[in-house]
């Protein structure tokens, strides 16, 4: 079997699809993020893609190692771009041997999936609407963003109003519902040490990116001030980015996104570092269909994933959603906050091409929300 082609797909809102094709008919799905680089992302999926023309697609990790060893290399562009096409040749060597792709990862380490819905709360909002509305579908963890804009230093009452925002939901369900909490890396060290404290009452299930992934270092300052789990990763690609993190010690769960981190292998590895430091894993997954689809696959043989995040129906997906986009719609269905373990060959996915083709002819332009803070500095999204 050889690679023959391949198409992209840029669909609204803000999905980039990969379909690899191959001489005997089999073909796989992958899916990049767009961020705010849509057309420089498409660029590198056409020029690494035309570097495996020709190639075996079962030989994934010598791809793999191909695609990553520039001279020049990680990033998120290079990381995205990778991800995606990994993605597709783990589907096609799975959709090939007749199998879901986490058999050949080491098969099965779990019954089902634990699942949590985001339910917003960066701006002023009714959370507690939401939230009820998760729980009556069975949901019984969510999680919101803590916060919406903060200086290096910032008022107080800030501060109270997400502390309201997040006891509204634990006095109207008590502790039956987790509640993760996503700072986003828009808070700095010192709101960020203030926020986290104020928090710790109401027993997040953990705090989320309490700082941006570059001040690293912060990490063990706010892990000595509070008892609440830290997370972070989803803008982390590959191991090498993830070790410091392991060295460092004070963070409780690493959030790799398998559209950016290298793809399903990659986060593999990453998880099973994150197991030999004791550390849980909840990966990063508000995009699209096939995204979440292979998150699925690692989630399966992977035993310190301990809850998914999943994408149906929000994160700004602005009057689409993942379903649109997908046959097989059952393999997404959640019942009492968990989802079954996939059994398809593959990916698991059956992706509707027609209705991608048809969205696609609209094209795609995504751009993060941009804002400021209250004396029009640049603030983090």
């Amino acid at each position: 079997m050889k690679i023959s082609d391949f198409i992209i797909y840029k669909v609204k809102p803000r999905w980039i699809f990969i379909k690899i094709n191959t001489d005997e008919g089999i073909s796989g799905w992958g899916e990049m993020v767009s961020g705010t680089k849509t057309e420089t992302v498409v660029a590198g999926a056409k020029e690494m893609g035309n570097r495996i023309i020709g190639e075996n697609p079962f030989e994934i990790e010598r791809i793999w190692q191909r695609l990553h060893r520039s001279f020049f290399r990680g990033g998120p562009i290079n990381g995205t771009v990778i991800s995606g096409i990994e993605m597709a040749l783990w589907d096609i060597k799975g959709k090939a041997l007749n199998v879901p792709v986490y058999e050949l990862l080491g098969g099965a380490a779990r019954d089902k999936l634990k699942v949590y819905s985001w339910i917003g709360g960066d701006r002023p909002s009714d959370v507690v609407k939401m939230a009820q509305e998760r729980w009556n579908k069975g949901f019984r963890a969510v999680k919101m963003n803590a916060t919406s804009e903060l200086h290096y230093i910032d008022s107080f009452e800030k501060v109270e109003a997400a502390i309201e925002r997040v006891a509204s939901i634990r006095e109207r369900f008590g502790n039956e519902m987790q509640i993760g909490i996503d700072f986003h890396g828009r808070v700095h060290k010192a709101m960020a040490k203030v926020l986290a404290k104020e928090l710790e009452p109401y027993h997040p299930m953990f705090i989320e990116e309490p700082v941006l992934p570059e001040n690293w270092e912060s990490f063990e300052t706010i892990a000595n001030e509070v008892s609440t789990p830290i997370a972070t990763g989803e803008r982390l690609y590959t191991r090498w980015e993830f070790k410091r993190l392991f060295d460092q010690g004070a963070v409780d769960i690493v959030q790799p996104d398998i559209s950016l981190c290298g793809g399903l292998l990659e986060e593999r590895k990453i998880a099973a570092m994150a197991e030999a430091y004791d550390m849980a894993v909840a990966p990063h997954a508000p995009y699209g269909p096939v995204a979440l689809a292979a998150t699925f696959q690692v989630d399966a043989c992977t035993p310190n994933v301990f809850i998914q995040e999943q994408s149906l129906g929000i994160h700004y997906n602005q009057g689409f959603d993942l379903l649109d986009f997908v046959k097989n719609k059952e393999i997404f269905q959640y019942k009492d906050s968990f989802v079954d373990i996939p059994d398809k060959p593959g990916l698991g996915i059956e992706m509707d091409e027609d209705k991608i083709k048809d969205v696609a002819q609209e094209g795609l332009v995504w751009t993060n929300p941009a804002w400021k803070n209250y004396d029009g500095t640049i603030a983090e999204w």
